[in-house]
């Protein structure tokens, strides 16, 4: 298939930086392989915490997905470097996003200065391997195949090429929203979180490059446990941010490979949530904690109805915090007694989030 003119992605980058995203958009089609004759459209793709914005064109389209896998070092944590396996050059790898009934094309390519083979996933697909069976690549190898988004909800996309666990692990993963025809209810704010683990030689925030610890691997002890490909990636610079009275919503996956997470905003209550990003009913409403099981993801609510710093977390609460998993969701905007408000402060430690 010839390509036509080349369109650069809006990448926002947070949390582990690696590398861009380049998407192509192609000006020929193979009629051949056409099931109906569809406008051609490049892929909204973002870098997590961002999101792309929800579809707005008429109708659906074949929207053209294309991505690198890499291996690139990058920080862990303050003082701790990895390895990294990417699609796009960052972990998670980049926020892919549909409608219900477009026909996408993946377009993957394994860079040439993998070590590796590499393949990709999606478990938003009905076919063979979900599109690895026929996306096995060698360094410097490209494949495609393309698929009918059937079913609405948010799902992961992970490698799938042996040692399945180690290229997970390794942080190869990423989601793919597909919108109901209607999309989703519209928000103030949107972002992308999404849980990994790390199993490292050294202990946890032992300094220098660490490489991938098989043994750990595969009893199931990480040595972290962070969003978004990093301790402290949704810290500080990295937090969140919405102001009183908006409504937040959070794409949260969980990469794994092994372990259940328990994903809780410490201060908050979810006013709706779609458990393991089902979108056949109406969320649940009012949970304090919900769980995304390894390979899966869900879809929480909350609109923020006081200001002060809210912390994600995985509840499984060492994993948060000793491990890595936690997060800040900034809210600003003014006190509202009527809701919290402090009557005599403590003075002991540092402690309450």
């Amino acid at each position: 298939m010839k390509r036509g003119r080349v369109v650069v992605a809006a990448v926002v980058m947070a949390g582990t930086l690696l590398g861009s995203v380049v998407v192509w958009q192609s000006q020929a089609r193979d009629k051949a392989a056409e099931p109906a004759e569809l406008p051609e459209v490049a892929a909204m793709l973002t870098s997590a915490p961002a999101v792309p914005p929800p579809v707005d064109r008429p109708g659906n389209a074949r929207v053209i997905v294309s991505l690198e896998t890499t291996e690139v070092k990058g920080v862990l944590a303050d003082g701790v470097h990895y390895t990294f396996w990417t699609f796009g050059g960052t972990v998670p790898g980049p926020f892919v996003r549909v409608r219900v009934g477009d026909v996408v094309q993946i377009r993957l390519k394994n860079s040439a200065k993998s070590a590796h083979p590499h393949s990709i996933d999606l478990h938003a697909v009905t076919g063979p391997g979900g599109g690895a069976a026929v996306t096995q690549l060698g360094p410097g190898q490209e494949g495609a195949f393309e698929f009918k988004a059937l079913n609405p909800g948010l799902y992961v996309y992970h490698c799938a090429t042996p040692s399945v666990p180690e290229h997970i692990a390794n942080g190869m993963y990423g989601l793919i929203l597909v919108e109901p025809e209607k999309g989703l209810p519209r928000v103030d704010r949107e972002y992308y979180v999404m849980q990994g683990e790390f199993y490292t030689k050294g202990k946890t925030l032992a300094p220098g490059l660490q490489p991938l610890d098989a043994a750990k691997l595969t009893a199931e002890r990480p040595e972290y446990v962070v969003f978004n490909g990093k301790m402290g990636a949704l810290t500080g610079d990295g937090a969140v941010r919405a102001n009183v009275g908006e409504t937040v919503r959070l794409f949260v996956g969980n990469g794994g490979p092994n372990l259940i997470s328990s994903f809780h905003v410490i201060g908050e209550i979810f006013d709706a949530v779609y458990p393991e990003a089902a979108m056949g009913e109406a969320p649940r409403r009012n949970v304090q904690t919900t769980l995304v099981p390894a390979g899966g993801a869900a879809i929480v609510e909350m609109k923020v109805q006081t200001p002060g710093r809210f912390l994600l977390v995985d509840h499984s609460i060492v994993r948060a915090m000793e491990k890595g998993a936690l997060g800040v969701l900034e809210v600003a905007g003014a006190e509202q007694p009527g809701i919290f408000k402090t009557l005599v402060p403590g003075t002991h430690g540092t402690g309450g989030h």
